[in-house]
């Protein structure tokens, strides 16, 4: 007698290398481990932004006796992000352009389940955040796995073009890449909207571009950001507060259609729709009425850069392989050892040193360092990097 549905164990199949990690009792134990250098997971370890605890601080407080009934997308929130989103971007996003969800993750899901039939073809870039997959595949749709180029991080115009098929219905573009680092350049998305394009019009129908721009405004050495949706007009614009303000345990992002997107009125419904039958995935009220505050805030970007600059240079001279992140928290080394898990799992044993293995986000052979380690960690792991190299296998 079956126990789950077939849905969910579909779904789970899509996670077989991340759940393990979540049950292994060595990475666990960087929780208590006072020696612990955690480079694991885009987690916090300083206190939040005080302008961040300011802002909650201050609309806690009820002003009248609807202050905390149900919110949808509240309208003093949607005209801030409208008018920045046009300041920043070149385009007049209206407020009825913006929809608030529960962070990036629950955008993904709701956009997914809005445009996808059942057996709908999404396309997914490879090495990918860990949940694409499974999200598309708890959407009804059919994931096609497409890798970049393995030597320049960039998309594989080539590849993706042979993937499209009259069942494509979107392809998720997450950039700057988690966890390449890459930005895609302005010639690479346009050459990819013209692919797009070409292949909505001999579909009859249009094939979305999802672009998961997270970390967007962690860019390094001065870099602008070019976003797909610039380009294609059939998109979703999907943004997380979680790591521009490093508060991922407060769900709160949004969904912004381009200004030129066809039948917007239609999409903007279905998104609705979504989002009521995805279980109310609105933020909730507080986080909305500190939107305009939380805003103009971010982490330190110069900080970021200062760790990355202090961990790629000590870390090439020990002998490692490893590349210069454009964007993103992440340094992203070669493995010196074949089994990137066996590595991780030595580094952790021996060195207190907490990295994620590559193979859980489809890049075996690496492994993922996240720069939201503090100073202290980074200066302390220096040494067990240095003497896990020499290690053999």
């Amino acid at each position: 007698m079956a126990i789950i549905s077939q849905r969910m164990e579909r779904i789970q199949n899509t996670l077989t290398n991340l759940l393990p990690l979540f049950n292994d009792p060595l990475f666990n134990r960087r929780i208590d481990d006072p020696l612990a250098c955690d480079f694991l997971l885009g987690n916090p370890h300083e206190m939040p932004l005080p302008g961040y605890v300011e802002a909650l601080q201050r609309w806690v407080t009820p002003q009248n006796k609807d202050w905390y009934a149900y919110k949808m997308s509240e309208e003093p929130a949607r005209s801030v992000l409208a008018h920045n989103l046009s300041l920043v971007r070149g385009f007049d996003f209206q407020p009825e352009d913006i929809t608030l969800t529960t962070g990036a993750f629950a955008g993904l899901a709701v956009t997914l389940n809005a445009i996808l039939d059942a057996g709908d073809e999404v396309i997914f870039i490879s090495p990918p955040w860990f949940f694409y997959e499974a999200l598309i595949v708890s959407a009804g749709g059919t994931p096609v796995r497409v890798r970049i180029d393995p030597q320049t991080f960039d998309l594989d115009l080539a590849a993706i073009e042979a993937a499209l098929t009259s069942r494509t219905r979107a392809i998720i573009i997450n950039s700057p890449n988690n966890p390449t680092g890459k930005i895609y350049p302005t010639q690479t998305l346009q050459e990819l909207a013209r692919l797009l394009s070409a292949a909505s019009q001999r579909n009859g129908r249009p094939v979305y571009l999802v672009s998961d721009e997270a970390y967007c405004r962690i860019l390094f050495d001065g870099r602008t950001y070019p976003s797909p949706t610039n380009f294609y007009p059939n998109s979703f614009l999907i943004y997380t507060y979680g790591k521009t303000l490093l508060t991922p345990g407060q769900r709160l992002g949004y969904i912004a259609l381009p200004p030129d997107m066809p039948d917007k009125e239609i999409v903007s419904r279905a998104l609705f729709t979504a989002q009521m039958a995805a279980g109310y995935a609105f933020p909730n009220a507080l986080l909305q009425y500190a939107l305009p505050e939380l805003e103009k805030l971010s982490i330190d970007i110069e900080h970021l850069q200062e760790k990355r600059d202090r961990l790629v240079p000590a870390l090439r001279q020990m002998g490692y392989d490893v590349h210069l992140p454009e964007g993103t928290f992440y340094l992203l080394p070669h493995s010196p050892w074949e089994d990137d898990l066996a590595f991780t799992h030595m580094l952790a044993e021996d060195h207190h040193i907490y990295c994620l293995p590559g193979s859980i986000c489809e890049a075996p052979g690496y492994f993922r360092i996240s720069l939201t380690a503090n100073d202290e960690m980074i200066e302390r792991s220096l040494p067990g990097f240095a003497r896990a190299i020499k290690r053999s296998p």
